[in-house]
């Protein structure tokens, strides 16, 4: 049977560990029929490749820093070199985020210095703009972004700067979504509920987040299953919400929908 993403170029930028979003979303794309391109930099660019061959095809494997201009300046001919001349993307996945645990998170909003956040908001929001950018010239006539975010309507316990940058990254994408529209771009985002994540692991305190979904969340939730956030991203990539973009789709079991 036919995947939804037959025939689509997908490149999912921010692949570190299998237990993270990216991994399970490069894992569904490609169950889904589409080939499938990932990246990181750096350190952590060694560690993808080794589980890039955990997926059930191993993918090419970029080294993109999206804070780095030459990096995302020779985006396109890295895709072009794996995959041919005539190469193009149909989609782009930003699971990219950061900001430091010692000065950002925690109960450290008061505190958090300016270079820092800088850092963080550069890192988790600029870079989506960043990446669109970089991949647009062969994403045409058209395509989808799509970005990972943590609902940042709100004010969440231990969660400080990063809920800031979050709150940027959805800014980002609805002006995205604007500008790139003409284009037929779509750019949405999929906030996710508490996963355990390498990211997860390193805010202090992510414990009290964690458990106020076992409560509230109407249809239940578990952390450790990242193929409902996988799904909702690939559904986004495919051809099945060609008029939707600018949005936020929840993937939290409801919670984002209850009261106290």
């Amino acid at each position: 049977m036919a995947g939804i993403l037959d025939g689509k170029t997908i490149l999912v930028a921010g692949v570190t560990m299998d237990s993270s979003i990216g991994f399970a979303t490069a894992k569904v794309a490609q169950e889904q029929g589409a080939t499938v391109l990932i990246s990181n930099f750096g350190r952590a660019l060694g560690i993808t490749r080794r589980i890039a061959k955990r997926l059930p095809s191993t993918p090419p494997v970029l080294e993109l820093d999206v804070t780095d201009d030459e990096h995302l300046a020779g985006l396109a001919d890295q895709v072009r070199e794996h995959l041919g001349d005539d190469a193009h993307l149909d989609g782009v996945v930003h699971s990219i985020a950061y900001g430091n645990p010692e000065t950002l998170l925690g109960g450290k909003f008061l505190t958090g210095p300016w270079p820092d956040v800088a850092q963080a908001v550069q890192v988790s929001a600029y870079s989506l703009k960043a990446l669109a950018m970089a991949a647009q010239p062969l994403m045409r006539p058209g395509g989808s972004i799509v970005g990972l975010t943590f609902d940042a309507s709100v004010a969440w316990p231990v969660y400080d700067w990063m809920g800031v940058a979050k709150a940027a990254l959805e800014s980002t994408s609805r002006y995205l979504a604007r500008d790139l529209g003409p284009d037929g771009i779509r750019v949405n985002l999929v906030a996710a509920g508490p996963l355990k994540t390498l990211a997860a692991k390193a805010i202090p305190g992510f414990e009290e987040l964690d458990a106020m979904w076992a409560t509230k969340a109407p249809l239940g939730w578990d952390n450790a299953d990242h193929e409902p956030t996988a799904k909702a991203v690939v559904a986004l990539l495919s051809d099945f919400f060609p008029a939707t973009s600018g949005e936020i789709v929840h993937v939290d079991g409801g919670f984002h929908a209850m009261g106290a």
